[in-house]
């Protein structure tokens, strides 16, 4: 690994990170920052994170330098200072052609489409550059889908390094390619419309107005707004909506942004498993509706949800509510009482997500996302919404649904009992029509009541399927305590708690053995010469599941024993070369 340029991740969201560059007890600079380029001027490159200059030489050579004090251990003198050969790059249209020079490899990574295409250097297991250039990302974003491709898949390879977009960064569009990943922006667009006497803002380029003046210093200004606005965002966790926000500003960044997300959706560990630190998800526009939370949800409820043993006979169907877990809310309280059992399967109808069932109510994203009500449903959503039922449906053994969601559901071969018929959902009449079409469900459906301790089993069981794709470790426990922070005991022994706020269970010293013997968690194998005393990291990590999700409970296996538990703060694409910490230990044998 290259050992030029200190860095540490300070925060991250899906793929936008902010880097502490130099000392990681007191960076000099964070990510995103700009990079100066020989067009600036001095003030500029005084902002600047990095300085570029470009030769005119055939091909061209760049060197990109520093005046931060950014070289590890002593961090005493500026620099690094990075060189390198950008080669022959063809257009993009030309990605089956192979150019005969090619670019250089090491600290500073210049790369082409077509580079990625031939250059078998790029796998080299041994190549951590600090900076990774994207060379051709002005043409890459002329063409539908390449320059996302090309960014993701630079992101994969080198987790550690940052990345530069040339000439493609601005204000009005910098969350949007922070949000992909890109981490340096350079001025080569604000100076194209200073030249032509335009502001570039964060809505796009404008004319000044009459009190205003029309130079670097004023465009520069919008700039840093812009990326001050990224950093807070990203730290609080509300990227995707600054981003989709600022894709309106032109049809070409819309395209970009749903290329991005067909591709997140066939990811699977760039999603948190659950919040770690973020309040919510917000679904405030259709846009927000295609983003991979949203996939990933709705692919598990279709392919892999099982309601609780016993369960799957009558299926009463809910609207949402405002208010997360629903069952907290007045409407749902209101529902409850009159279904009168919980031997029936509850499942609420919302959007974007489709269905969400009872048992998977306090579970990320579920329990914590944030979307306008206005009663109105796209044809999007109820066609997402009984795609979901039906599949509900064909994986259980349901014999009667009761409807109180106010959509239309008929499903052939089953009794659906219509319990609206056009009232509010909290209408006496509608309320009374819900308690009589469970009562007729239980003299003919065989419904049976659950114990309190069953109840809560079921939940935790449906959870643990969720989060970890079984449940057995769970066998032989009960649930002890109270709301919201239930005890999990095993022969008399605590080995967990469950905590709404993160949505997940807290695992003592106790679970480490049932855990592994059930094969619940994802693994990490360290070392055998070394003694484990703390955080992960990739100098004593010797393998590791790649499916790692941030914030994600971890095994943690040495020759072949399990010897602790971690959590996860990167997920698992970032394992392969970033600096850092990568998980925090939080049980030790």
């Amino acid at each position: 690994m290259a050992e030029g340029l200190g860095r540490t991740v300070l925060f991250r969201h899906r793929y936008a990170r902010i880097w502490g560059l130099g000392n990681r007890s007191s960076p000099a600079v964070h990510t995103p920052a700009f990079i100066s380029t020989e067009g600036d001027d001095e003030a500029c490159r005084e902002l600047a994170a990095f300085h570029c200059i470009q030769t005119r030489t055939i091909p061209a050579q760049i060197t990109v330098s520093t005046h931060h004090q950014l070289i590890p251990p002593k961090f005493d003198c500026p620099g690094p200072s990075m060189e390198a050969s950008i080669g022959h790059v063809l257009p993009p249209s030309l990605d089956e052609a192979n150019a005969g020079e090619s670019a250089d490899t090491g600290d500073l990574l210049p790369v082409s489409w077509q580079r990625l295409h031939h250059d078998s250097e790029l796998l080299d297991e041994d190549l951590y550059p600090n900076i990774v250039v994207l060379v051709d990302a002005v043409q890459l974003a002329a063409q539908p889908g390449k320059l996302v491709k090309a960014i993701q898949t630079l992101k994969h390879r080198f987790p550690g390094a940052l990345l530069w977009t040339p000439g493609l960064g601005g204000p009005d569009n910098l969350a949007v390619l922070a949000w992909f990943g890109v981490d340096l922006f350079d001025t080569t667009r604000v100076r194209l419309c200073l030249s032509t006497g335009h502001l570039l803002t964060s809505y796009g380029p404008r004319l000044p107005l009459a009190d205003e003046t029309c130079n670097m210093d004023a465009a520069l200004h919008h700039y840093h707004q812009a990326i001050r606005t990224v950093q807070s965002a990203i730290k609080s966790g509300t990227l995707r909506r600054i981003a989709q926000q600022q894709s309106l500003n032109s049809p070409r960044l819309v395209e970009h942004m749903r290329h991005f997300d067909a591709l997140s959706n066939s990811q699977k560990n760039v999603l948190r498993s659950h919040p770690s630190g973020i309040d919510t998800i917000e679904f405030m526009s259709q846009e927000s509706h295609l983003d991979a939370e949203v996939s990933a949800w709705v692919k598990f409820m279709q392919e892999r949800y099982t309601a609780p043993e016993g369960l799957d006979n009558t299926l009463v169907l809910l609207p949402c509510s405002d208010r997360k877990p629903y069952r907290l809310s007045k409407s749902h309280r209101k529902f409850i009482e009159a279904i009168g059992t919980n031997g029936c399967h509850e499942v609420m109808v919302t959007s974007p997500l489709g269905i969400v069932p009872r048992d998977l109510e306090d579970v990320w994203p579920a329990g914590f996302y944030d979307i306008p009500v206005t009663g109105d449903w796209t044809q999007d959503e109820l066609s997402r919404i009984h795609s979901m039922i039906g599949s509900l449906v064909e994986h259980h053994n349901y014999q009667c649904i009761v409807n109180h969601s106010g959509l239309d559901i008929h499903i052939d071969g089953i009794d659906v009992i219509d319990t609206r018929k056009g009232d509010s959902s909290g209408s006496s009449e509608s309320l009374k029509r819900l308690k009589e079409a469970v009562n007729y469900a239980k003299q003919n459906h065989h419904i049976h009541r659950r114990k309190g301790e069953v109840v809560n089993m079921d939940r935790f069981k449906s959870i643990s399927r969720y989060l970890y794709g079984r449940d057995g470790w769970l066998d032989g426990c009960r649930i002890r305590g109270k709301p919201p922070r239930w005890k999990i005991e095993k022969d008399g022994k605590q080995i967990a708690l469950w905590f709404f706020d993160r949505a997940g269970f807290s695992f003592s010293k106790e679970a480490i053995l049932p855990l592994y013997e059930n094969d619940i968690l994802p693994k990490v194998h360290i070392r055998s010469d070394i003694k484990w005393k703390g955080d992960l990291h990739l100098g004593i990590i010797d393998s590791y599941d790649e499916d790692i999700q941030r914030a994600q409970d971890l095994m943690v296996v040495q020759d072949g024993k399990p010897v602790g538990l971690a959590r996860s703060i990167a997920p698992g694409w970032e394992w392969s070369g970033t600096p850092g910490l990568l998980a925090k230990m939080h049980q030790k044998r």
